[in-house]
């Protein structure tokens, strides 16, 4: 009987220390939650009342303070970092405003001429250019025009003067036809005279 009863102390004692290794080793591995449930789960029961040992309890502060710890390492981690990912988006952003600043300067400047200091668009510019350009081409034309008017009416102006001049000489020659027509009728009318008044005259 002895035997008996002393060999049951024996795995009493055995089942209990390896049920108190398993214990704590779930109070040192689980979860906090799951520590509670198995705090909860091993105590025992009293008259309605939940009996703990101050050693379980105690470890389970412990632990729960050590994960508020993590937690609070981890919450203060996470803080930092996004601190550093917003100060990161920051500084993107602000370099994403000065390259849409420059992309838009460089697209004005593309866009526009600089004419005697003045910025001009591009389109308004070309315009002004072939309204310059066919204001240049009618002037010429214009200008050619009245040369060959001009040129034109020179030509027959000589055309008409040498005419003038032909006909002027013409009238000279005939001028001086009739007149040495004239001055041989008269010359013959002279002899005429003489011959009559010699005849008409007495010896």
């Amino acid at each position: 009987m002895k035997k008996m009863t002393m060999a049951a102390v024996a795995v009493l004692l055995i089942t209990s220390n390896i049920f108190s290794q398993n214990t704590n080793k779930i109070t040192d591995s689980g979860t906090v939650k799951n520590q509670f449930e198995n705090l909860i789960d091993k105590s025992n029961n009293f008259q309605g009342y939940k009996v703990i040992k101050a050693t379980s309890l105690l470890k389970l502060q412990s632990n729960v303070l050590d994960s508020l710890s993590v937690s609070k390492s981890k919450l203060l981690a996470n803080t930092d970092f996004l601190n550093s990912q917003k100060q990161v988006i920051d500084n993107l952003q602000a370099k994403s405003t000065a390259s849409e600043t420059v992309v838009s300067s460089l697209r004005s400047q593309k866009d526009s001429i600089s004419l005697f200091g003045i910025q001009l668009e591009k389109t308004f510019f070309k315009t002004l250019f072939f309204l310059i350009v066919i204001g240049l081409i009618a002037t010429l034309v214009f200008f050619i025009f009245k040369f060959k008017q001009s040129n034109s009416i020179t030509v027959e102006s000589k055309l008409a003067l040498q005419q003038s001049e032909k006909e002027f000489e013409i009238y000279k020659e005939k001028a001086l036809e009739r007149e040495q027509k004239a001055m041989r009728k008269l010359q013959d009318e002279l002899n005429k005279k003489k011959k009559e008044l010699s005849v008409a005259l007495p010896r």
